[in-house]
């Protein structure tokens, strides 16, 4: 039994039910929260995704039960995944409970299935703020009684536009009550929704050094961006991992799964324009293990909590570091070990920057693994990445003053042997053992097979490209 939940003073069947689920220790947002909660406070409390925000304020939920036709709590959630996530989290610590009703509420499922379980009673709702306006304009439910209001994921609610919408919502419901806000940043909006709506609210904040899990070890790839393919299949065959890819767009993502099924990955995609039944499967497969790659953008994957993660891969690295946080805590949960890569091309190294300056100073380069197998995805030059702002290439070639070669001579090489315009060549230097040279990426191609099939004062020239971030 997990003695570290023993001290809170909860009913023995709720401690039953969290030995049952594998919990020893509470996390350190649960340690600060539940005295509070269950003390009957008002809290806002700053968690991500992962740190066990569930368990914070669904155990005083539930160690308050209050029985009856209408429900006596309400979780309000930005959307449909995160409201059957925690619909499943509190019926698996309800277990040995007598019959705790808890419903999902939500679009994209029978409205008239959901109507039928309000009819029959329900203890806490779990909604969407556009399905719960949906039933309180139809009058199939009625918050009246409600005892214990929860806003979870506040921040994800405001950036979707959801704020009249909650605030048609908080208006249903009795002024006297419990209020607990979780949100993963504090903005401005969610600070107006805490003195607006809550009672002298205490407020608990994870320190930085919580944000990312202890047992996530990140690491990145500087990668060009026609080589992340490449660099994906390379990770899979190394690692047979439980991965998710993360993506910035729909479109991309759709690319990614079409590209890796081609390859004969099991992989399978989330986003926003699929209906909520194919998304739902897609959830299930990955659950499973059915499916072992799910590619998601952030709005698809947001507050999913699936165990067994071992791999978090950002195909895109994202531009707020917020964003990189809450994606890498999809893995290395309840202290088994996870990896999160990131792929970065030379331009955004300033990304990685901004993820280190916002406290994230973990992050170490590796080189894309060797896999001991013959690659399924060849790996190609990508001059456009390597390119700077003008489109110049600047390649690096063993010939240099020693062996006779001056800036005339690699002019007349470039345009009169490769036939390369004006326009085509920049800077050239040539110093003693070798030599730099600017091309345009349109030329590159023409550059590189050329020095492969001639010599360059009568030496064979070894090419190198040198990245922008070498300059």
């Amino acid at each position: 039994m997990g003695n570290g939940f023993k001290g809170f003073g909860l009913d023995p069947l709720i401690l039953k039910a969290i030995d049952r689920m594998g919990f020893v220790d509470p996390t350190p947002v649960q340690e600060q929260t539940l005295p509070l909660l269950l003390d009957g406070k008002d809290v806002t409390a700053q968690a991500q995704t992962g740190t066990g925000k569930t368990a914070a304020f669904g155990l005083p939920l539930l160690q308050r039960l209050t029985r009856g036709r209408k429900p006596y709590a309400l979780i309000l959630v930005p959307t449909r995944e995160l409201g059957v996530q925690v619909a499943e989290e509190l019926k698996n610590l309800a277990y040995f409970m007598d019959d705790v009703r808890v419903l999902p509420v939500y679009g994209g499922r029978s409205i008239d299935e959901q109507i039928s379980q309000l009819k029959r009673g329900v203890d806490i709702v779990v909604g969407t703020p556009g399905r719960l306006i949906d039933h309180l304009q139809r009058k199939t439910l009625d918050l009246g009684e409600i005892e214990y209001l929860v806003l979870d994921e506040a921040d994800r609610m405001l950036d979707m536009g959801f704020i009249e919408d909650i605030e048609y919502i908080l208006a249903k419901i009795p002024k006297i009550r419990q209020t607990m806000l979780f949100s993963a940043t504090i903005p401005e909006g969610v600070r107006e929704i805490a003195a607006k709506h809550m009672s002298d609210p205490i407020k608990v904040t994870v320190s930085e050094q919580d944000l990312v899990l202890p047992t996530t070890r990140q690491i990145y790839f500087n990668i060009e961006r026609k080589n992340k393919i490449w660099a994906l299949c390379r990770v899979l065959d190394k690692y047979q991992p439980k991965a998710i890819v993360f993506a910035q767009t729909k479109m991309m993502v759709d690319i990614i799964e079409k590209r890796l099924l081609s390859y004969g990955y099991p992989g399978a995609s989330i986003h926003g324009d699929m209906t909520q039944s194919r998304r739902e499967k897609v959830i299930k497969d990955f659950r499973s293990g059915k499916v072992m790659i799910l590619i998601a953008t952030d709005v698809a994957a947001r507050g999913l909590d699936i165990e067994g993660v071992t791999h978090v891969i950002n195909y895109d690295i994202p531009e707020d570091p917020e964003v990189y946080v809450h994606r890498i805590g999809r893995t290395g949960r309840a202290g088994k070990e996870g990896i999160a890569i990131t792929f970065i091309t030379a331009t955004e190294m300033y990304l990685l920057r901004k993820i280190k300056e916002y406290g994230v100073v973990d992050v170490e380069e590796e080189q894309v693994p060797e896999t001991g197998r013959k690659d399924i995805v060849r790996r190609i030059t990508d001059y456009t990445d390597v390119a700077d702002i003008f489109g110049m290439v600047r390649m690096r070639i063993d010939v240099g003053e020693v062996d006779g070669l001056r800036k005339v001579d690699l002019m007349d090489f470039l345009s009169n042997q490769l036939r390369l315009g004006d326009m085509d060549i920049g800077s050239i230097l040539i110093e003693k053992e070798h030599s730099i040279f600017e091309v345009h990426k349109d030329a590159a191609v023409k550059v590189v097979n050329g020095l492969k099939k001639t010599t360059l004062k009568g030496k064979k020239a070894k090419l190198d490209i040198v990245p922008v971030e070498k300059y």
